[in-house]
């Protein structure tokens, strides 16, 4: 038998299509390279035109983020709706297989920094006509699938992975002060959902001062700000202030707006520079800024804390998130607080049962949004406490991911589902989604 051919086409050379697109094929070329050609080609690299069918016609399948790229005029575009269905018409007419993943829920909240963006492109109808449109969808959790289904049923759950020979991924913990040090690493878009723990974090921080420490990755001033002249009406698009910027406000809520920080630490804060932690030893105090670092080594940052937090606001979007902050902490064998909600509930096994007994198989602390406003703090102070626990739930925890969201184990199913859809037999292709979703 001839190998499959699969043509990938990542949404940009970095972010989400590290995880989705380019690195689990790479594995499906590495692992399987007996049974597949892959031939990824990235934004920059486009060099065909779709109404070139002897260029199409070699491949089996074509694999997509969200929607599918084409140069117009030179210029690298991702289209939608009539421009999406010829494409697809073109694919599809050859008699190759299209598969689109979708890691994020189409329909953002109000909270979203682009949600009236995405609402006046019509973005969600868009992502919607191309899952209905697309032979086959992928996507991160049975979560997302169920609501992917409704659309397309025949979506298969292919998680996020991680490949711990990749160095950010492989444990190395700074060496400590024996602080009880806590972390979060994540983007800009998370205001609503840090603003949950703040007034949490803070507390114990200022109770705590000499003792704990709280760890912020990933602060970055870039950016832009639109401004409307009231009058006038005009926009006008600038650089945004360094104090502008959410991290500002990230920093405010867990240090009672700096109330907590001494004013040495302070000054070299305010200065905003990336160089201040070469230029002040940060790593003893209350409170450590650390610089957002690019897609390839961000996750090393889980070397600086021992307790993971992953608080998340309650709403569809969030729901079908992908659980990888769980995944993450357990690779690197960190214990997790995390909300009981969603994503964060497909694998956490939380460690306190009905009553306050401890669960031995516990993995995570599980905190309900109704009792956000003490549940957090009490979590955090119970692992300061108990020192022990820490050790349990990161052990626990990397248990449970280490085998299930292995980069290879996640290739397997994958390299199976692209041989049976190839082998063209119904039966065994609904047999795999429903046995896979499942899990």
């Amino acid at each position: 038998m001839s190998k499959i051919k699969v043509l990938v086409l990542p949404s940009d050379r970095t972010g989400v299509s590290k995880f989705r697109s380019v690195e689990p094929h790479m594995k499906l070329q590495e692992l399987y390279n007996d049974d597949f050609h892959v031939d990824i080609v990235t934004a920059g690299t486009l060099d065909f035109d779709w109404e070139d069918t002897s260029y199409l016609k070699k491949y089996n399948i074509i694999h997509f983020h969200r929607t599918l790229p084409r140069l117009v005029n030179g210029q690298l575009k991702h289209v939608y709706l009539d421009e999406m269905y010829e494409l697809l018409d073109i694919i599809h007419g050859l008699g190759i297989i299209t598969i689109m993943d979708l890691d994020d829920y189409w329909q953002p909240s109000k909270e979203h920094p682009a949600y009236q963006m995405i609402i006046n492109d019509k973005l969600p109808q868009k992502i919607k006509e191309n899952i209905k449109r697309s032979n086959y969808v992928t996507t991160t959790t049975p979560i997302f699938a169920k609501e992917i289904s409704k659309l397309n049923k025949n979506v298969l759950v292919l998680p996020n992975t991680i490949d711990p020979l990749e160095k950010q991924f492989t444990p190395k913990p700074e060496k400590t002060n024996k602080k009880t040090r806590l972390g979060w690493l994540g983007g800009s878009s998370h205001f609503h959902d840090l603003n949950i723990i703040g007034n949490s974090v803070s507390r114990f921080l200022g109770e705590t001062v000499d003792t704990s420490q709280m760890v912020l990755c990933g602060f970055d001033t870039r950016g832009n700000i639109t401004e409307i002249d009231r009058e006038t009406r005009q926009q006008k698009t600038r650089k945004i202030k360094p104090e502008e910027s959410v991290w500002a406000r990230y920093e405010e809520m867990f240090t009672k707006k700096y109330g907590i920080i001494n004013e040495n630490y302070l000054k070299q804060l305010k200065k905003y520079e990336e160089t201040s932690d070469k230029s002040y030893d940060n790593t003893d105090e209350v409170y450590r800024r650390v610089w957002t670092k690019p897609i390839t080594s961000y996750a090393s940052n889980y070397n600086l804390f021992d307790i993971s937090m992953a608080p998340l606001m309650e709403h569809s979007f969030n729901k079908n998130k992908s659980q990888l902050k769980v995944i993450e902490a357990g690779f690197h064998k960190k214990a997790l607080i995390a909300q009981d909600y969603g994503p964060y509930q497909i694998d956490c096994v939380n460690l306190f049962e009905y009553g306050g007994k401890i669960n031995e198989k516990g993995n995570a602390i599980l905190v309900e949004s109704r009792k956000n406003h003490k549940d957090w703090y009490k979590a955090l102070k119970k692992l300061k406490d108990n020192p022990e626990l820490v050790n349990l739930l990161s052990h626990n925890l990397y248990e449970t991911v280490k085998d299930k969201y292995h980069i290879d184990t996640v290739t397997h199913t994958r390299a199976e589902f692209y041989k049976t859809l190839v082998k063209d037999n119904k039966k065994e292709v609904e047999q795999l989604i429903e046995e896979t979703n499942a899990v």
